[in-house]
């Protein structure tokens, strides 16, 4: 294990023993922060904040002078990897991220370019030593990146969608253009994950953002099937090295034993999922990450405190536990919640680790 000073994050998502639950949050680094506000308002726009290598390290470490928390993680967006291979990313205002081009058949697909994740991703890569150096061995970094099926929903339908009607029709009328879309996602998104890992990031991420969409075949056939390719790859990159690989799949706690058997090392939960219940589904096989919902953020540090003390209560004692949102944290959040949220995490849990 990599020598940290607060290494709790990486020793849970390894179910070793720890002293308390650690915490993190998704989106952390976020438009519920005045001073994120005004950095992404220097920088012009979010795609020139994510490839200014000194602006995305000090979004990054904004949350971290405000909270204790036991990880940081990458600031970049989960569609760095089409944009790369041709798509041409671009933020509408109100509508979220677009594409100019987008998947519509074979020859599309042919025609995607070919990428190697330390070149054509170089502004990633700076960015994670650029962080990696800043934390200076305070806490781990971690990397991540969208799964397959997620960016091919945004690539087939050229942004986001409300009812993934095309990307659906290819999957069902057109399985063998998906499924060699898929590999060619896969395929990049573990070499993108390698070369952060190579970079300095100590575990990843895979945002599986719209899995939940499928049916279960479907997610089998067409989401997980292509997480699981990614993490093979990446086990024979690293030669046996524990940098932990994280799948959150949202919408995804009916499929929580067969996620187990990726090789991942943690599940990501939502809040539809009880996490007592998950913790009886995957037993010692992985550990669980969340999960409390985001909206609670809203109410008051009373009620924070009660439901954070729920969920610790429901995980149970014992580690293999990393506390987080079900998903990430709401702009209009108040910065003063987060710190009543992250202060029970880290007064609640100790007697959990006894």
């Amino acid at each position: 294990m990599v020598s940290l000073k607060n290494d709790r994050f990486l020793r849970a998502l390894l179910r070793k023993p720890v002293d308390r639950t650690p915490i993190w949050m998704m989106r952390q680094a976020g438009r519920y922060l005045p001073e994120y506000r005004e950095t992404r308002r220097l920088a012009g726009s979010f795609l020139d904040l994510c490839k200014n290598t000194e602006l995305a390290c000090e979004v990054t470490m904004q949350p971290l002078r405000r909270y204790s928390m036991d990880a940081a993680i990458l600031f970049s967006d989960i569609l760095t990897v089409p944009d790369a291979m041709g798509l041409g990313l671009y933020f509408e205002e109100g509508e979220g991220p677009r594409f100019r081009k987008s998947i519509n058949n074979e020859s599309d697909v042919r025609n995607l370019k070919s990428i190697k994740a330390e070149d054509d991703l170089s502004y990633v890569m700076n960015a994670v030593r650029a962080i990696r150096k800043e934390l200076n061995g305070d806490i781990p970094l971690i990397g991540f990146s969208g799964s397959p099926w997620t960016l091919a929903t945004y690539m087939v339908e050229g942004g986001s969608s409300k009812d993934f009607a095309k990307v659906k029709t290819m999957a069902y009328s057109q399985p063998e253009l998906m499924h060699s879309l898929l590999g060619i996602l896969a395929d990049a998104v573990a070499d993108y994950l390698g070369a952060q890992i190579s970079a300095g990031a100590q575990a990843v991420q895979i945002f599986d953002t719209w899995g939940g969409s499928l049916s279960s075949q479907g997610y089998k056939d067409f989401s997980l099937a292509y997480m699981k390719r990614i993490i093979e790859q990446l086990s024979v990159t690293l030669e046996g090295s524990s940098v932990p690989v994280i799948l959150f799949t949202k919408g995804g706690g009916q499929w929580l034993p067969f996620i187990a058997e990726t090789g991942a090392h943690a599940i990501g939960i939502d809040w539809t999922t009880d996490i007592k219940n998950a913790r009886s589904q995957v037993g010692d096989l992985v550990a669980l990450q969340g999960n409390m919902d985001p909206a609670i953020l809203f109410s008051s540090p009373k009620r924070i405190r009660e439901e954070v003390a729920n969920i610790l209560e429901g995980f149970g004692k014992g580690t293999g536990h990393v506390f987080n949102l079900g998903h990430g944290i709401t702009p209009g959040v108040d910065p003063d919640n987060v710190s009543a949220f992250v202060d029970a995490v880290q007064e609640l849990s100790p007697k959990y680790h006894l």
